[in-house]
């Protein structure tokens, strides 16, 4: 059934009453159709429907949820926008594609605020009214009891609390250090990543397990805090490439600090691989698109994503009430950035 063309716009915010109006209807009767209750004849609802869908109007989340102690609504809370979480983010969308729930992805950390415990500041704003259930990415801290269930991936304590998701940050870095043994490097750099992630040390102790094993000294002064940043990145970069005896290779913690590495020999005028290897870890999007194209140890990013949004569906309804951990694994993947180390 098609709307009165009749029917006259609404500026700003449309009200039921607005919608009431232009049915020639009662509130109540909107608020019957809307809600999905009894009562109303099959042409008043078409009718309703088809102005609502014409005016836009649309309830609130929050009165909605306070009728129905529900918003299906899970909220997917992140320190910033950024490539990793933009992935994670891509699989819990297609997770939740077809279940009937939205997604609220919400920033909870600003640069004026502490950065421990903003999980528990975002979750007391939106627990109850506005999510029904909440997946932290790189949470500070785990929350053994929350008003909400929860899902934390790759929190930075570890596993404990709540059902959590990581991958095996120590494998793939083992697995990368291991790729660049094999070219013949003997004299690698580490650009960790943040000290206060728990994947950080992991990665730092798979590379120092495969140094280990392949019987090559640690040397503390090859590695540095990259923060898992591009800039720091960068900088950390520029330091290591203009010592007396350089690394021939590099490690980075993530991505965004290996493409900031590589800016970083390009401004010294060295080629990559030719002069120095850069390897990166999570195979974001840009990573394959980069010059050279960056080897990297690719973490299941969206299958990660699309994993706690299950398990959280699971908490929902009830079907696992224990805590669960999944542990996800990844794969090399060798690009243009690495090669055998040039003759001295």
């Amino acid at each position: 059934m098609s709307v009165d063309a009749g029917v006259p716009p609404v500026l700003g915010r449309v009200t039921i009453t607005d919608v009431a109006r232009a049915a020639g209807v009662s509130v109540a009767t909107v608020s019957k159709v809307v809600n999905g209750r009894y009562g109303v004849a099959p042409a008043t609802f078409e009718r309703v429907m088809g102005i609502v869908n014409e005016l836009g109007y649309e309830t609130s989340l929050i009165a909605a949820s306070l009728r129905r102690s529900k918003t299906n609504v899970i909220g997917v809370l992140i320190t910033e926008f950024e490539p990793y979480s933009a992935e994670l983010l891509k699989g819990i969308g297609a997770a939740a594609h077809g279940t009937g729930y939205e997604l609220l992805a919400y920033a909870g950390w600003a640069e004026d605020s502490p950065r421990d415990g903003w999980e528990r500041r975002s979750l007391s704003r939106l627990a109850g009214t506005l999510v029904d259930g909440a997946i932290l990415v790189t949470p500070t801290v785990l929350m053994p009891e929350t008003s909400v269930p929860v899902v934390a991936i790759d929190p930075h304590t570890g596993r404990g609390g709540p059902a959590t998701v990581d991958s095996d940050n120590a494998g793939g870095a083992r697995a990368v250090t291991d790729h660049l043994l094999s070219l013949g490097h003997t004299r690698i750099a580490h650009l960790r990543g943040r000290a206060d992630l728990e994947s950080s040390h992991l990665r730092e102790q798979g590379f120092r397990a495969s140094l280990e094993a392949a019987g090559i000294p640690f040397d503390p002064e090859l590695v540095v805090d990259g923060e898992y940043r591009r800039k720091e990145g960068r900088e950390r970069t520029l330091e290591l490439l203009e010592r007396s005896d350089p690394p021939t290779a590099i490690f980075a913690g993530n991505d965004l600090s290996a493409l900031g590495a590589i800016a970083a020999a390009k401004e010294l005028g060295l080629r990559v691989p030719q002069d120095v290897s850069i390897i990166g870890f999570d195979d974001i999007p840009e990573s394959g698109r980069s010059e050279p194209r960056l080897t990297t140890f690719a973490q299941p990013l969206h299958e990660m994503g699309a994993e706690a949004f299950r398990m959280l569906l699971d908490l929902l309804s009830g079907h696992e009430s224990g805590r669960r951990h999944e542990h996800l694994l990844g794969s090399l993947v060798v690009r243009d950035s690495t090669a055998p180390p040039r003759s001295r």
